[in-house]
């Protein structure tokens, strides 16, 4: 499948639209409290827009985990209350997107382009490496976001998740920038995060929403300790030359 200028136009005008959606909801006043977290996932998929257009060489990698967390969103909404018109379109445009910039066609105007990988002496095993691990993050950075920044009834537990997602961000520009202690912060961040689930999780009522309050935090916490799991490797290897 090739017409890779229109695949990517099409794939940044989905995020575009969804960065309108979640903007207006969250100006929209209709629940303050929310505005915080419909703002940061405005900034998410405005991110996603702007670097694919741009050309960023991890913009693709990057767009296909904020598509893919778009499909899991859809997914836990038809679980919980069937397949609503509003989740099924989610779930498709959402898929349309990543699978448009799908391929290896596609990845030659961003990740397959020479003068990044020759400026930090890439090969290509190292290139998947560290686009699985953007994938991951960029999945995760919706759930972290929301999870951070959605209403908390203890102070600790606020604290804590800002701290992680503090963490998310920095170890995210730092997996992009391929800086050790990026990895490292990925890492804090998804121990910390998965901490914060188990504690909702204990916590939780019987009822079906509350194993739900949990699962932003653990599944953020998990994507995230799998995005810094493919460099484990190195970073022993350094840790024991040294």
């Amino acid at each position: 499948m090739k017409l890779v200028g229109e695949r990517r136009a099409l794939a940044a005008v989905t995020f575009a639209f969804y960065a309108l959606v979640y903007f207006l909801i969250g100006s929209s006043g209709v629940q303050p409290q929310l505005a915080p977290a419909l703002y940061a996932l405005a900034g998410v998929y405005g991110v996603a827009m702007f670097a694919l257009i741009a050309g960023y060489f991890w913009a693709r990698w990057y767009a296909v985990g904020v598509g893919l967390y778009g499909i899991i969103t859809a997914a836990v909404g038809m679980w919980q209350i069937g397949p609503e018109p509003v989740l099924l379109f989610m779930a498709a445009t959402h898929g349309a997107a990543t699978l448009m910039l799908w391929g290896e066609a596609m990845s030659q105007s961003y990740d397959g382009q020479t003068a990044w990988r020759e400026k930090f002496h890439m090969d290509e095993h190292a290139v998947q490496r560290l686009g699985r691990s953007v994938i991951r993050a960029g999945v995760s950075l919706p759930f972290v976001l929301l999870y951070a920044l959605m209403p908390k009834q203890g102070a600790a537990e606020l604290v804590l998740s800002l701290a992680a997602l503090a963490l998310t961000g920095a170890g995210l520009r730092g997996l992009i920038r391929l800086r050790t202690w990026g990895v490292l912060a990925l890492g804090a961040a998804g121990v910390l995060l998965v901490s914060l689930g188990a504690g909702e999780l204990a916590v939780a009522d019987s009822g079906p929403s509350g194993p739900l309050a949990a699962l932003r935090p653990l599944l953020g916490g998990g994507l995230l300790l799998l995005a810094a799991a493919p460099f484990a490797r190195a970073l022993a290897r350094a840790t024991r030359s040294h």
